[in-house]
């Protein structure tokens, strides 16, 4: 197994996903979120074939006073590299961006990305969890008396995206069925009893347009990702998946700073990623995009180039989306089906590197028309309301 190289020294190389595993998911009561942390991680190190002693750095975020350190004691690591940026759900795209950047820099030669919360078991017991009341200070605090919440910003947004491009409900709704028809084949996935738009337009309103069944589910699970420098390759278990190229963006916090409800940072970060990638929107395999909300799936497939704006509506339409589908997203079930523990983004990553190595089972891989496995996946994360926006390309 090579040494570590100097940052003086090393060349630009190229950088690897090596390792992915996800903790246990759904209604998990037992274990804290450093358990889940920890059980996550220790899988995704066998899923690698490597030693832990390779890993050099550490990106953590949303959990402790001090994230990156405290999960790292825990973890019973002591990392020369750290990040722990937190942008909202896209916190993971970004920081694997970093990472990659790092690694390929030769500031880190194999980079552990980890997470894990118990949202939805802190909820039923009823424990203290973090404020949600965002803006008591800074710009946000001026719209905080007009009672803005989370939804309800997306809801804005898809209903704006409505009012200019025709977009109905039923489109939005169609996202959230094949979200479930996704998920109905993944044993991990919380939900999987088929639904219909009708079951999605009748469920519970929450803010309009946005039923229950729009919204994202309530989960507990974590995950980890290992990424390595090419040198360590050799010794890996799996076959790597490569980072083509990332991309990241920011936007807005104020609703009233956001020039048009309609483009997402997406558009953005898609953007950058696809040149660094030297690639397109017509090569990618299938994709995994962070799904909070049925419109989030369909602006911000527009914004990253598979249809143009305007014409999300008709594009997810006709099971596209399906794991058989034209453009298969959200392989697992997404958050609206499968696990939504918080900041989702990292989920992504997971299930995008599974189907590219041909991991998913018999029953939900995907599969190119000429029957090979997928060349080309994209995972594109969104924080906040979409204030932050991170595209990774991965190719086998």
């Amino acid at each position: 197994m090579p040494g570590p190289l100097s940052a003086a020294s090393a060349p630009r190389r190229r950088v690897a996903v090596v390792g992915v595993a996800l903790s246990d998911c759904g209604r998990v009561d037992g274990p804290t979120p450093y358990a889940l942390h920890a059980q996550a991680a220790r899988r995704a190190l066998a899923d690698s074939g490597l030693d832990r002693s390779v890993i050099d750095g550490l990106a953590s975020a949303g959990l402790g006073t001090l994230a990156p350190v405290e999960v790292a004691e825990y973890l019973g690591l002591r990392p020369t590299w750290v990040d722990s940026t937190s942008v909202g759900g896209s916190t993971w795209e970004v920081m694997a961006a970093h990472a990659a950047d790092a690694i390929a820099a030769g500031h880190a030669n194999a980079v552990l990305l980890v997470y894990g919360s118990t949202a939805r078991a802190d909820i039923k017991a009823r424990r203290r969890t973090a404020n949600l009341s965002f803006g008591a200070r800074g710009p946000l605090q001026f719209e905080v008396p007009y009672g803005h919440t989370l939804v309800g910003k997306y809801a804005m947004a898809a209903r704006r995206h409505m009012h200019e491009y025709g977009t109905t409900a039923e489109q939005l709704a169609a996202v959230a069925v094949q979200a479930r028809a996704n998920a109905a084949t993944n044993p991990d996935a919380m939900y999987r009893d088929p639904i219909t738009v009708e079951d999605v337009l009748s469920s519970e309103m929450i803010a309009d347009p946005f039923t229950k069944l729009h919204c994202c589910i309530r989960s507990d699970g974590g995950c980890a990702v290992l990424l390595a420098a090419e040198e360590y390759v050799p010794d890996t278990a799996k076959a790597p998946v490569w980072v083509l190229g990332s991309g990241t963006s920011v936007s807005h916090t104020t609703m009233s700073e956001w020039e048009d409800f309609t483009v997402s940072p997406a558009a953005v970060s898609g953007r950058l990623a696809f040149e660094r990638a030297g690639l397109a929107p017509a090569d990618v395999d299938l994709a995994e995009i962070y799904d909070a909300f049925t419109y989030m799936t369909l602006v911000t497939l527009e914004d990253l180039g598979f249809c143009a704006k305007g014409e999300g509506g008709a594009f997810v339409e006709k099971g596209r989306l399906l794991r058989d589908g034209e453009l298969p997203v959200n392989t697992d079930g997404g958050g609206l089906s499968a696990c939504h523990p918080g900041m989702r983004g990292l989920f992504l990553l997971v299930e995008a590197v599974r189907q590219l190595r041909g991991e998913a089972g018999p029953d939900r891989q995907v599969t190119k028309r000429n029957g090979r496995l997928p060349e080309v996946a994209l995972a594109s994360g969104t924080g906040g309301w979409f204030c932050s926006s991170a595209t990774l390309v991965l190719g086998r």
